[in-house]
């Protein structure tokens, strides 16, 4: 069973972050109450015309650049005709012919290696309204119907579970950091489809086609649990259908939806109602100096400054943490310290108070000023702690709050000595310990020191003076 090779390939239909619909006048927006953002366009009353929100190829323009496809200077509009409740027009207007994009890659890294996933097209469609299913009734949401969104194509280039989730977790980093969409995968704006395949020789198995992946861990759940039940029936000479499936996270398993019919006619024909949409180097310039600095450049300038990967990942999830940390690049203070910080005391007082590191008074002074002291010695950690709900909550500089709590940070080696002295002195079974080996004991006489100097003592050099006592 281990001889058989996956291929997949996947689909992300992406919402774009409008204000309004692509053909109407109506409220982008998420969680309203149901049927309030709707109008006669949105509901596909006979005789209404679509107008197209420029914004949207904007946005689309902006996602296939970042995609690294060739653009399509001259696109236009089809209609996808199919009937289904949640289809107001009876088709659904998209891009079959011209998509805005084609030919394009994304470069993903699984376990150190690199590899480019190819991306066959992105192309700009409408959604579909909203079906909702209680019992026997079924209930229509038109909020969705006309919302602005992108489908991006991939080529079977994926062999692994782990292979696929970077990809749909790269795709999210790139649209999040584009501000393309919010990319929030349980609200819908991010839904991903996925092809899958598995086969011992070269020719491609029978796919299945797993719809509507609630969650970037589920593709790699559903993809491994689709493998294992297509590998069972070849190895019991049965042959896979070509279907639809869903993934039931509940039950860990794949679950048949319909068996799909050999080609579907659409009778896709060009949009008449909408003009030929024409892309010239001017909008693509413009489009371009829109792009902020993405995550991988994110990554690469954070490591470069020293901080490890894991930090650097931790601080890129939190948009508004990296937008940040990125006012002081070239600011000269220790970058390591800074992502400490922020990813510790300061992100836990943030999830506490449900804040926006914007929206409290810590200044960019105060952040830098915090900062020097904590690498100079002149601040440690508790000291730090103790202070930051007046340095996010008080237009104070940090000067005047040390000052008012008398705050003292002892940095004379001479006086740290004597305390260091007296401390070994009185705890020589730990003396004992960590010079027969036990090296985690300084850990307790360094909290004996701290102790005796109540948390006011610069813990490196501290550390450095103790263990050079302890090592004669």
């Amino acid at each position: 069973m281990t001889d058989y090779k996956k291929t997949i390939g996947i689909e992300i239909h992406v919402e774009l972050k409008t204000k309004t619909k692509i053909f109407s006048d109506s409220i982008n927006g998420y969680g309203r109450t149901a049927n309030s953002n709707v109008n006669v366009v949105d509901l596909g009353y006979p005789g209404t015309l679509p107008t197209l929100n420029v914004e949207v190829i904007r946005l689309a323009l902006k996602a296939a650049l970042i995609l690294n496809c060739d653009i399509n200077r001259e696109m236009h509009f089809d209609r996808k005709n199919y009937f289904y409740p949640d289809l107001p027009k009876g088709y659904q207007i998209t891009q079959f012919e011209t998509p805005i994009g084609t030919d394009g890659y994304v470069e993903i890294e699984v376990n150190g290696d690199k590899k480019k996933i190819r991306i066959h097209d992105i192309h700009i469609e409408e959604d579909t309204c909203k079906s909702i299913h209680y019992k026997n009734h079924s209930f229509l949401d038109f909020n969705r119907a006309g919302v602005p969104l992108v489908e991006i194509v991939t080529e079977a280039d994926m062999h692994s579970s782990e292979e696929a989730m970077a990809y749909v977790e790269k795709l999210r980093e790139l649209f999040l950091y584009a501000d393309i969409s919010d990319c929030k995968i349980e609200e819908g704006s991010m839904r991903c489809d996925v092809n899958i395949s598995v086969s011992k020789t070269e020719e491609l198995g029978t796919r299945a086609e797993i719809k509507n992946i609630g969650s970037i861990s589920n593709v790699g759940r559903a993809i491994e649990k689709e493998a294992e039940r297509q590998i069972a029936l070849l190895e019991k000479g049965e042959e896979i259908a070509f279907a639809t499936y869903r993934y039931d996270e509940k039950n860990d398993a794949t679950i048949m939806m319909r068996v799909k019919e050999a080609g579907n006619d659409y009778r896709y024909f060009p949009e008449p109602d909408i003009p030929f949409v024409l892309i010239d180097d001017t909008l693509i310039d413009d489009v371009k100096k829109t792009i902020p600095m993405l995550a991988s450049e994110r990554r690469e300038k954070y490591m470069a400054f020293g901080i490890s990967l894991l930090n650097a990942n931790k601080i890129i999830q939190n948009r508004s943490l990296s937008n940040y940390l990125n006012k002081f690049l070239d600011s000269g203070i220790d970058l390591v310290i800074a992502s400490n910080i922020l990813l510790g005391d300061i992100s836990f007082y943030l999830n506490k108070t449900g804040l926006d590191i914007e929206s409290t008074k810590l200044t960019d002074e105060k952040f830098i000023d915090i900062v020097k002291r904590i690498s100079s010695g002149e601040l440690n950690s508790k000291v730090f702690k103790e202070i930051l709900d007046e340095l996010l909550e008080e237009d104070t500089s940090v000067e005047e709050i040390i000052s008012r709590r008398g705050i003292k940070i002892i940095n004379d080696p001479t006086e740290l000595k004597t305390i260091i002295e007296k401390v070994i002195a009185n705890n020589s079974a730990s003396v004992n310990d960590y010079q027969n080996g036990n090296t985690r004991a300084i850990k307790f006489l360094m909290g004996q020191i701290m102790k005796e100097t109540k948390g006011s003592a610069n813990p490196e050099l501290v550390n450095k003076l103790l263990e050079e006592e302890l090592n004669k």
